[in-house]
């Protein structure tokens, strides 16, 4: 059975993992008969108010809080290599954005966590097969832009889109409820809610792309 790493980045879409976004893909992964592997950095992150979208000046842990979508069964990120895995997906949420890097902040300048930069660059060295959903392609391209030129896509959202550019990689438009393949680098990315309207658009959209993933693996 094929091991697919899913690399959560904290539980709700503000502070963390957009929930929706990693719920599909850990169903897509079952439905395609592979095993997913949860995986999340161990770090602490500003806590946000998804009831205001206020931070609250608490603080949590990123691996404490995707245990609660993985219900429990997750690993440290540190733990893992690409010889572990057949593939890896990164769902969305601002978490993939603020925690796993500062791309929100940063742009193409970002910085990205240690853990997952030394993953993400395995799994290209590999030729194994990436996946990213709704924000989460902006840290691929942080991450792989100037060495492998990604092509990617998070939608149609122009200034994103611009700031991808700039790290060295490609960003190509894409509706909701489709996908792109850069098949020379094997990178899959979708926007789910980048552009989704309905909880229907970003299912379609992750299902097609996370099942892309599996078959290239």
């Amino acid at each position: 059975m094929k091991k697919i790493g899913v690399v959560l980045s904290g539980c709700g879409v503000y502070d963390g993992s957009e929930i929706h976004e990693a719920v599909f893909t850990l169903l897509a992964i079952d439905r395609n008969g592979a095993e997913a592997v949860c995986l999340a950095p161990d770090m602490e992150f500003r806590e946000v108010n998804h009831l205001t979208s206020q931070e609250t000046g608490a603080v949590r842990n990123t691996l404490v809080e995707s245990a609660r979508i993985a219900r429990g069964k997750i690993r440290n990120v540190a733990e893992i290599a690409a010889a572990d895995l057949d593939a890896v997906v990164f769902p969305g949420g601002f978490g993939a954005a603020k925690n796993l890097c500062n791309f929100a902040e940063k742009g193409a300048g970002a910085s990205i966590h240690p853990e997952v930069a030394r993953l993400i660059r395995e799994m290209a060295l590999a030729k194994k097969p990436i996946g990213a959903i709704c924000i989460a392609p902006a840290l691929i391209a942080a991450t792989l832009g100037r060495d492998y030129k990604p092509k990617v896509t998070i939608g149609t959202d122009a200034g994103t889109a611009a700031a991808i550019v700039d790290t060295g990689s490609e960003h190509v438009d894409c509706p909701v409820t489709e996908f792109v393949v850069d098949r020379e680098n094997k990178i899959v990315t979708t926007p789910a809610y980048m552009l989704a309207n309905r909880i229907s658009e970003a299912a379609e959209g992750i299902e097609k792309a996370v099942k892309t993933v599996i078959d290239m693996a």
